[in-house]
């Protein structure tokens, strides 16, 4: 199993002041596209602030038509719990979410958790959360990575041209799994790669392919961009969202790309999500924002 160190991001979760993006990386027609965000945290997960309460009323203050909870899931081993709620607070933080669906009318509230994609825990996923807790939808995320049997965690760790392969693969199989509405941050090997490499680049498109041939969206972090920026031999940048992955992304026609705050605090329930969509519109990807709740509602009615 990973070892508790290996997964804490604390020292680069904690919010820190919004870094726009560069005048080369900015659209001169921008527009928003959305006031939908399908990527919110509450302080179970230990590394966010605030209540379910809290960020439905950031939200309609910001006039938010969508917000989707996606708090990081607990797993059935009790692994990671430094940055996740316990299985015995599960229950509440789903009531929560389902009270909030009726409390505020004026806000249409969605019921998910954020999973890392662990292979002997898709049952539980699909019959516990989605089954006996009625959640609306799952987001795929790999915060880390099984490599050769082992778990490897993406922060405090470099990446190798082998790793980037296995990153690659566990997102094959979250992609293929069906399970999740959209995968989160997919170029989250940013965080450990220390400058573009071919091997990056066949990840990338590894995970592209597999999300368009499954017709399931990635997401543009926009977290990425409230934290601070890094050197490698590239020059500066963010650590995500990672601008080279999303030019590969943008040779295909048929990807589907969402764009979330990824909000740990409640006034950013749309954080940096302006920067963000100004790089998809930049780069011509198809964001889906407006349609990705009609789909999660459509994706519902199928499995149950």
């Amino acid at each position: 199993m990973l070892q508790p160190d290996a997964y804490n991001y604390e020292d680069l979760m904690t919010p820190r002041q919004a870094m726009p993006l560069t005048p080369s990386e900015m659209s001169t027609d921008y527009n928003i596209l959305s006031r939908k965000n399908y990527h919110t945290h509450t302080r179970l997960c230990k590394h966010a602030s605030g209540w379910v309460d809290d960020y439905c009323q950031a939200a309609l203050a910001q006039n938010v038509s969508v917000l989707g909870f996606s708090d990081h899931t607990p797993l059935p081993d009790g692994r990671w719990l430094s940055v996740r709620m316990t299985l015995e607070e599960l229950p509440g933080y789903a009531a929560a979410v389902h009270q909030a669906q009726t409390a505020y009318p004026g806000l249409t509230v969605l019921a998910g958790m954020e999973c890392e994609h662990v292979p002997e825990y898709l049952d539980f996923f699909r019959e516990t959360l989605l089954g006996q807790f009625e959640l609306d939808y799952l987001v795929g995320a790999l915060h880390a990575y099984l490599y050769r049997g082992e778990w490897v965690g993406l922060y405090g760790n470099t990446i190798t041209d082998d790793q980037l392969a296995a990153y690659a693969d566990h997102h094959v199989a979250a992609i293929n799994s069906g399970l999740y509405a959209f995968i989160a941050h997919p170029d989250l090997f940013g965080v450990p790669l220390r400058g573009w490499t071919p091997a990056a680049d066949a990840c990338s498109r590894t995970i592209v392919e597999a999300a368009v041939a499954c017709q399931v969206p990635l997401e543009i972090n926009a977290y990425g961009l409230r934290k601070k920026m890094v050197v490698d031999s590239d020059g500066c940048r963010h650590l995500y969202p990672l601008r080279r992955f999303w030019e590969i992304a943008a040779e295909y026609d048929d990807l589907q790309v969402v764009v979330n705050s990824d909000a740990h605090l409640p006034e950013d329930v749309l954080g940096n999500t302006d920067d963000a969509i100004r790089l998809a519109q930049e780069l011509r990807l198809r964001v889906v924002n407006d349609s990705l709740d009609e789909d999660i509602r459509i994706r519902n009615a199928y499995h149950r």
